[in-house]
């Protein structure tokens, strides 16, 4: 049948089992929004209050499902304003399409009124990138996109369309997904045997488990081999929840605030099991003495990241689902109950801990979410101190329930993340934990929060500074604290209330036990602004450049 541009988008958006898109719209997406208007009981839209805030959505809705988070915006000043969302996607491997428009094909090149080269923009940044100039090739492209940003290492692309090919016409004839199989055939039966005899030469193994677990859903094939080898496991930010923390076997997270079990016990094993991990310099600090005493196996779906940061002494390449059911199947149960209490006496040293008194602390107000959502919540975050709270005092059982921004480290990620969580995952409560600095940049998204009743609660961890960057200047610069100081406002509750949303100022710990307690039974948007000292820590820490088991501990 013949269908003009924007309808083989539509078409090709539910060929691929799209039910929801974040977006606003422009002059250049017109007919894409006319169209969405037309197929409007099939593709939801959300329109958020800035096209950033359609992109992280896009991510957040990724992170909580698995699924492919679908963003649209225009062409020019709206395409840019999704360039930090995708940089965000493409440095956490998020699987996400970016759809925008662009000037006529006439007008290309020409300086035009809303144009920019949004494919030369983001080549650094997307797995792969299009801008699509015969229609009769839209919906190849569209097939091959979504397929590319789930296949392998997970990633963002970006399909620009040019106004006139949304008008254009051609046939279109209907066609399934193209299956995204795991990567096996990178998978030597010779890497295989020459790990499992290094596991079983092993004394004291350790495993450091990345986002790479998550993203290919081998949380549950990870604990069958911890527990097979006997290894404890740490996890980088990205991966965490994908190794219950509750479990005997976890020490928590690896790094600069890591836990003291993870990082001492990564500097004291002869066995270091990378998987679906990319040794991050937040992980390692001093790459000369990271992991020194270890035989380094690195496994992950990309080859790319093979002794990029960190030489290993092996490697296996593929998924690391397939690659751990098969390590299981060839491994037999190992013992290092003397490694094991090791590790138990480290915890036991020094566990995530503050000084509890009366008075409002960022941990205990982390520990009373954990409490009141019985550890049930999906928690999105901002980033700065609030961010290290959160992954170290809310215990995570299950994946896609911590979701953040790690590479990038984008300030004003959360409140989108959480609208696009809380949307694809209607039966379980989005909790945003954010810190005033950065909720200063993406609060215009309570306006999107409000007109679709999405039930979030935010939890402002207000210290009125820049926190994490005010920790390093305490530590590092002298306590000179240049443009850090936050003494401007707004009232948080005020704008919340400007928003119909209930707003609560907590400046107990009673106080906020109570505002947490009634935002729960609400099933409403809520706002709980919680006021903290400026001068909390997150410990431990590890200074920059140090080894990881050199931890500032007060």
């Amino acid at each position: 049948m013949e269908l003009n541009g924007a309808q083989i988008l539509m078409e090709c958006l539910l060929e691929q089992g799209v039910d929801t898109v974040f977006g606003y719209p422009g002059g250049s997406v017109l007919n894409i929004y006319d169209e969405l208007y037309k197929y409007s009981e099939r593709i939801h839209h959300i329109l958020t209050a800035h096209e950033q805030g359609a992109s992280h959505a896009a991510d957040g809705y990724a992170r909580a499902t698995g699924k492919v988070g679908v963003c649209l915006a225009t062409s020019g000043p709206g395409a840019t304003n999704l360039v930090t969302g995708i940089a965000t996607a493409y440095m956490d491997s998020v699987s996400m399409v970016a759809i925008t428009g662009n000037v006529g094909r006439p007008l290309l090149g020409k300086d035009s009124f809303q144009e920019v080269d949004i494919t030369g923009v983001t080549m650094p940044i997307t797995k792969h990138n299009y801008i699509v100039k015969d229609v009769c090739k839209l919906a190849q492209t569209i097939r091959e996109a979504f397929y590319i940003a789930q296949s392998g290492r997970p990633g963002p692309v970006l399909i620009d369309i040019p106004k006139d090919i949304t008008v254009a016409k051609c046939d279109y004839v209907p066609a399934a997904p193209k299956k995204v199989c795991r990567q096996v055939y990178t998978i030597k039966q010779k890497d295989l045997d020459q790990v499992v005899k290094l596991i079983k030469a092993s004394k004291k193994p350790m495993i450091y488990s990345g986002g790479g677990i998550i993203a290919s859903g081998a949380d549950t094939e990870l604990l069958e081999f911890a527990e097979k080898i006997q290894a404890p496991v740490a996890t980088s930010l990205m991966g965490i929840g994908g190794f219950p923390e509750t479990h005997r076997l976890s020490t928590g997270l690896i790094g600069m605030h890591g836990s003291k079990a993870s990082n001492v016990a990564t500097t004291e094993c002869d066995l270091l099991l990378a998987i679906g991990a990319r040794f991050s310099d937040r992980v390692t600090s001093s790459v000369n003495t990271f992991a020194s005493n270890a035989t380094i196996i690195h496994i992950d779906v990309d080859p790319a990241e093979m002794s990029k940061n960190i030489s290993c002494y092996t490697s296996i390449i593929g998924d690391a689902k397939e690659i751990l059911t098969s390590l299981n199947e060839l491994l037999s149960q190992q013992d290092h109950t003397e490694w094991l209490d090791d590790v138990s006496r480290w915890k036991a040293e020094f566990k995530f801990d503050y000084q509890r008194d009366e008075k409002l602390r960022p941990e205990f107000i982390i520990e009373n979410i954990y409490e009141q959502t019985e550890g049930k919540a999906i928690i999105t975050t901002e980033v700065g101190q609030h961010q290290m709270w959160a992954a170290q005092f809310y215990k995570y059982t299950k994946p896609r329930t911590y979701i953040s921004s790690g590479g990038l480290g984008t300030m004003g990620y959360g409140t989108g993340a959480s609208i696009g969580a809380q949307l694809a995952k209607p039966g379980q409560q989005v909790v945003h934990i954010a810190g005033d600095g950065s909720f200063r940049m993406n609060c215009n998204e309570l306006a999107t929060i409000s007109h679709y009743n999405v039930p979030v609660i935010i939890v402002i961890l207000n210290n009125s500074v820049l926190g994490m960057v005010r920790q390093w200047q305490t530590m590092f610069y002298e306590a000179r604290y240049s443009e850090t100081v936050l003494d401007r406002g707004p009232d948080f509750v005020k704008l919340a209330e400007a928003y119909f949303i209930k707003g609560y100022d907590a400046y107990t710990q009673e106080a906020f036990q109570k505002a947490f307690k009634e935002a729960l039974a609400s099933d409403k948007p809520v706002l709980i602004n919680c006021h903290i000292d400026a001068d909390e820590k997150v410990l431990p820490m590890v200074a920059p450049g140090a080894p990881i088991n050199d931890l500032i501990l007060e």
